[in-house]
């Protein structure tokens, strides 16, 4: 964990440490939880106990560190609610199990990079740490990531399809080409630097945390994609210049709150690609996006994500 500013040699960080044992189908939905009520890092594991008739029942574990302060009992109290509620949503599923423990200046930045491999997440694009190896072969655009504590390595769902999306765009519609991209909440940069290298002629990658936005200029940097890609460190709101593709990665209450801005972003003609959502959200997303001046292009699904593409056919506002 990076040393914090003025802090002295021999101080170190308490953290806590939780460890969820979980069936598969539950992970990405709990890695987005933790990751929204405050965690600072998580990694998966995979783990395959043996059940009474010797057939391998497979569970995942998903750590992830909680900073010791002020609001932890919060924020832990909030994760049990949502675990009762995750039973209750899913009685099919063995229940997710707790455990934790508080520890010292976890090294976690570099434990969960063993789980972090090359992952091709679309036809053409390959996602791959930069200490790894990856020899591209045919059309494959390799994207280099060092997540550091952002969000965005292209094995979650929600980042997957919003790649598979921009790749459609980007690559098969005449309309878009040369264009001009907003990518909102850019975590690691990972997203604007996909647009860059599928074609995109100017990237704008806004977030309001900076840490995220030091991490995505230096993953732009490593990709030597800096003529095409800015990196800003400030909220969407503040932007006026419009753009012919917005991506959205983000939780369905942002999205809502952001609508109308988004709208007046996005050029007549342009693409709006939807994703962090998840299948208790859709009817609020559809009642707010499914409308004038957005047309529904196509809607793309794994496990309980969604990822909408719409398309504006009005006037901006």
């Amino acid at each position: 964990m990076p040393a914090k500013q003025g802090m002295t040699p021999d101080k170190r960080e308490r953290w806590f440490k939780i460890e969820l044992s979980t069936p598969p189908e539950l992970v990405d939905a709990l890695a987005n939880y933790v990751t929204e009520i405050g965690a600072q890092g998580a990694y998966q594991e995979v783990l395959e106990p043996f059940a009474p008739n010797d057939r391998p029942a497979a569970l995942d574990k998903l750590n992830a560190f909680l900073p010791v302060d002020a609001r932890l009992e919060n924020r832990l109290a909030h994760l049990e609610t949502y675990l009762a509620s995750l039973g209750q949503l899913f009685p099919e599923f063995d229940p997710v199990t707790l455990t934790t423990e508080t520890i010292d200046d976890p090294d976690w930045g570099e434990q969960w990079k063993k789980y972090f491999k090359p992952i091709r997440v679309s036809k053409n694009i390959v996602i791959k740490p930069t200490w790894e190896r990856f020899t591209p072969q045919g059309h494959d655009i390799v994207i280099d990531i060092d997540p550091g504590m952002a969000f965005g390595t292209g094995q979650h769902p929600s980042t997957r399809m919003c790649l598979e999306a921009m790749e459609d765009i980007l690559l098969k519609n005449r309309s878009v080409q040369g264009a001009r991209v907003l990518d909102v909440g850019t975590g690691t940069g990972i997203l604007g630097i996909a647009s860059a290298k599928l074609g995109a002629e100017a990237v704008v990658c806004v977030d309001i945390d900076r840490k995220a936005a030091e991490i995505a200029r230096e993953n732009v940097r490593i990709n030597e994609v800096e003529d095409r890609v800015k990196i800003v460190n400030r909220d969407v709101t503040t932007l006026h210049d419009p753009f012919s593709l917005i991506i959205a990665n983000l939780t369905a209450r942002l999205l809502v709150r952001l609508r109308s801005h988004l709208v007046s972003l996005l050029t007549p003609g342009g693409y709006l690609v939807l994703s962090g959502i998840i299948d208790q959200n859709r009817p609020e997303i559809e009642a707010h996006f499914f409308a004038p001046p957005f047309v529904s292009r196509r809607t793309i699904t794994e496990k309980e994500w969604v990822c909408y593409v719409l398309q504006n056919e009005g006037q901006t506002p």
